[in-house]
């Protein structure tokens, strides 16, 4: 079996965003690439979260081409190979359709940061891209989709708003691993909710202060971070 060890990864991203209530039935799918061996593994199309194995796992190179597995990849595939392509630095990705994120995008608005758990996660509001043409649409959809994603990136850092609303669509999210972009799926969701809320306190509700946006954000990461425990060294 190729990869075994991403392939267990990329099971349990799948299943954390069922466990966490991201998933419906068969809704959504997280990958993970190894750029070493330019090989994706990503969930299979269609099939049920709870009959799923790591057997079932599919495997393709980076032009989508089946190298290993019997069942068919997740349709939005071409998405997440447009990704890896255009953001070299990320290892994961996670597409969701949970409900606040979701609703966003429906909306077609980008979630704001109102405070400072948005803050710890994402340096910015979470962007909503451009509607698709209708020639996007009928043509190569789920590849014109992450060509969209890469275009509402082309002044933003990716790493640093490791996240997406697709217009009318739902929430993408990435990050180094498979676990990091279940994360960050899980918390994109979660702040989504709390900003819907926020507006529905104070409708007048403003973004937070780019000082205390930036503490919040840089002392989680970066090369002067200093939340949590220092790694160990090797």
């Amino acid at each position: 079996m190729l990869l075994p060890d991403l392939r267990r990864e990329v099971l349990e991203a799948n299943l954390e965003l069922v466990r966490k209530g991201l998933v419906l039935f068969t809704f959504g799918n997280a990958s993970g690439i190894s750029r070493k061996d330019g090989l994706v593994v990503i969930k299979p199309s269609g099939v049920p979260y709870e009959r799923m194995k790591l057997a079932d796992l599919v495997v393709t190179d980076m032009n989508g081409r089946v190298v290993e597995g019997k069942l068919r990849p997740s349709s939005d595939l071409p998405t997440h190979l447009i990704l890896y392509k255009s953001f070299p630095e990320i290892g994961a990705v996670s597409h969701t359709h949970s409900e606040y994120a979701t609703a966003w995008a429906q909306a077609r608005k980008p979630i704001p940061c109102f405070g400072t758990t948005h803050a710890d996660s994402f340096h910015g509001p979470v962007p909503v891209t451009a509607e698709l043409k209708d020639a996007e649409i009928s043509g190569d959809y789920e590849e014109n989709t992450g060509h969209a994603i890469v275009r509402m990136f082309r002044d933003i850092d990716y790493s640093a708003i490791p996240a997406v609303l697709v217009a009318n669509h739902a929430p993408f999210t990435w990050g180094p691993n498979p676990a990091a972009s279940a994360h960050n799926a899980v918390i994109l969701e979660f702040v989504a909710r709390m900003a819907y809320f926020t507006l529905g306190i104070n409708a007048q509700a403003g973004a937070i202060g780019r000082c205390l946006h930036d503490k919040h954000f840089l002392r989680k990461h970066g090369k002067d971070a200093y939340y949590g425990q220092p790694k160990e060294k090797k």
